[in-house]
């Protein structure tokens, strides 16, 4: 994409020629090399001598964040649209030190491995063969914030908003993104969202394929008996394959997958398949996978299809 061609695409939702200048800046800092990404050092990387004017772009300056969402999401069609592109849903979480955050609270952060006082970030990314970017986002706010509507006042939140699960926000962004007519082939997500049936469920209704993590624990209905994903995958109708999807930190990323089908869908040319992993340096390194595919898909491609949801996070 070329950055200043986007930049003056989104110009026009900041009224001000001095939020213009800052939201440059600030993402002209956020693209660069510098390491710790905060306001001063941001300042710094694009020749500002304090944090204050992109502190003041992101705190008090006046700009429809959702209307710029929707800008950058129909640039992102445009210039990277293509019709077998991945939708993918992941989290990130922002450790902070303080109670004052929106959303702030000692929770699971995938992204430090462990439980931290943290805000959590629900994204939706788009990968496809011109390119990969995000597309949406939605702040996860724990019921210990929505449930006390004085703390939510205090920090801006609406008093609409009301408690939503993270797979409840990931269909939001979704709804959103098939609604703009947003060209993709398949959702994927970890098993935070794909152990949601309800999520599942849905995106069987819009008939959108998915490749979706799910827990050791989940639930499988195969005929008229419910199985665990791992006695399921053990049966004599399974199929492995050794497959490799690219370079890892460590080298080559080499895995045993095998799948096997369960209960099909109302719709004939669809199928379900659950699909496991497991690592060759490692066997006891395994995860666990539940696909709605178009009849004739290849574990090939479904394969490729979870790589994105990993490599999202690596």
């Amino acid at each position: 994409m070329n950055l200043m061609l986007l930049l003056n695409v989104i110009g026009p939702h900041f009224a001000r020629s001095e939020a213009r200048v800052r939201a440059r800046d600030y993402m002209i800092g956020l693209l660069s090399p510098v390491e710790r990404k905060n306001g001063w050092q941001l300042a710094e990387q694009v020749g500002n001598q304090t944090p204050y004017g992109i502190q003041n772009l992101l705190g008090r300056a006046i700009w429809d964040a959702d209307a710029l969402r929707d800008e950058h999401r129909a640039y992102v069609v445009e210039h990277l649209g293509h019709e077998q592109a991945v939708l993918v849903v992941d989290e990130t979480g922002f450790v902070k030190k303080g109670k004052h955050s929106v959303g702030v609270q000692r929770q699971y952060s995938g992204t430090a491995g462990r439980v931290e006082n943290c805000q959590i970030g629900v994204f939706l990314s788009y990968a496809s063969p011109q390119g990969y970017t995000f597309l949406d986002r939605e702040l996860y706010l724990p019921k210990s914030w929505t449930d006390d509507s004085q703390r939510c006042r205090s920090v801006g939140v609406p008093d609409e908003v009301k408690f939503a699960t993270k797979p409840q926000l990931a269909r939001q962004m979704l709804e959103r993104a098939f609604n703009a007519g947003v060209p993709a082939a398949w959702v994927t997500a970890d098993e935070v969202y794909g152990s949601d049936r309800r999520l599942r469920l849905w995106l069987e209704q819009q008939q959108q394929a998915y490749v979706m993590a799910v827990s050791t624990t989940e639930p499988i209905w195969s005929g008229f008996q419910m199985h665990k994903v791992q006695e399921l995958v053990a049966t004599p109708r399974s199929r492995r394959v050794r497959n490799s999807c690219g370079e890892g930190s460590k080298g080559p990323r080499e895995y045993e997958w095998a799948k096997a089908r369960f209960n099909f869908p109302d719709a004939p040319e669809w199928e379900r398949w659950l699909l496991v992993r497991r690592s060759l340096a490692d066997k006891i390194d395994m995860a666990y996978y539940v696909a709605f595919a178009p009849s004739g898909t290849t574990l090939e491609e479904m394969v490729c299809v979870a790589w994105n949801s990993l490599d999202n996070r690596n």
